[in-house]
């Protein structure tokens, strides 16, 4: 059963402990798990079924927090000191020691932070003392959700509990901007207008590409993580040359969960083929993962992986 509480002590000691908590932004209720938790980020898109890894936004009650975790240069800094906190997601470089699971960036260098205009929910996160990974929450392909009913309606006895914030001020998602280079570069529209960034950067922002093989952020098209190795899938045992990554009783030089549990698979999903991919093999042969739950979103990225380049 999920708990409906206006206790943000409590819900920060969920979130803490590995559990999903839905809680208000300025815009729609966010489905939150500790972002340095790779179980608890994979019972995210569990528990929203949603259909691959696509990059999280990370949420963080301060500038400061955000640095933490992120390479601000002199582009994101500005635009920082400008709108946050706001509905605007900055996108950086992570830091060297940056604690955030590799699923929530799906397997990229890059990271989206947001510091949210809700001062309820920075509250929360303060309490919780952890960056938290929260797109929508509410089933994928659902209408998103403005207050705890319509969580409700679409998540009940999925997660642990929601923060009761009362109705949302509803309106556009974040802006979501890269700030990975010298130009600042508009991924997705949003609550900041182009005329906004720019006048508060000085100079113009280019408009990003959607690339199903460059994603940085949520918005864009499905993302798509390939490593430089080639990838052979269903492989019961590595030739020679190969990198084996196992699943279960098909073992191999890593494996993504011996016991064969899908939510410890998909955490270890990225780092995992970025361990394999640093060995120099030819190729990383895959074990077979079976379908269901979790499975279809871990086929969905080693798919992508393995395709034709």
């Amino acid at each position: 059963m999920t708990i409906v509480t206006t206790d943000i002590g409590l819900v920060a000691g969920a979130l803490k402990r590995g559990e999903l908590v839905a809680f208000a932004t300025e815009t729609v209720y966010g489905l939150g798990a500790d972002a340095t938790d790779g179980r608890a980020v994979a019972a995210i898109y569990e528990a929203k079924g949603r259909p691959s890894f696509n990059p999280l936004i990370v949420h963080v009650p301060t500038m400061e927090a955000a640095m933490r975790l992120g390479q601000f240069n002199a582009n994101a800094r500005k635009l920082a000191q400008a709108f946050w906190p706001g509905a605007l997601t900055i996108v950086v470089e992570k830091t060297q020691d940056c604690p955030v699971s590799e699923l929530v960036s799906a397997g990229l260098s890059s990271i989206a932070i947001r510091v949210p205009g809700h001062e309820g929910a920075r509250k929360l996160l303060e309490a919780a003392g952890v960056p938290v990974a929260a797109p929508s929450a509410n089933r994928s392909g659902q209408i998103s959700p403005t207050r705890p009913e319509h969580v409700l309606a679409s998540l009940e006895g999925r997660i642990w509990g929601v923060l009761d914030m009362g109705p949302c001020e509803v309106g556009v998602e974040s802006t979501i901007v890269s700030c990975l280079d010298d130009d600042a570069e508009l991924l997705r529209p949003g609550g900041i207008s182009r005329e906004q960034l720019e006048a508060a950067l000085g100079k113009p922002v280019r408009t990003g590409s959607s690339d199903a093989h460059a994603p940085v952020a949520p918005g864009q098209l499905e993302s798509h993580y390939a490593p430089k190795a080639g990838v052979r899938l269903n492989a019961t045992a590595a030739r020679e040359g190969e990198a084996m990554l196992g699943f279960g009783t098909v073992d191999g030089t890593m494996n993504l969960s011996p016991s064969g549990d899908l939510k410890e698979a998909a955490a270890n999903l990225f780092a995992m083929l970025h361990a394999l991919d640093a060995t120099g093999a030819a190729t990383i042969a895959v074990a077979p993962i079976p379908a269901e739950g979790l499975g279809a979103a871990i086929n969905d990225r080693l798919n992508r992986a393995a395709a034709p380049r």
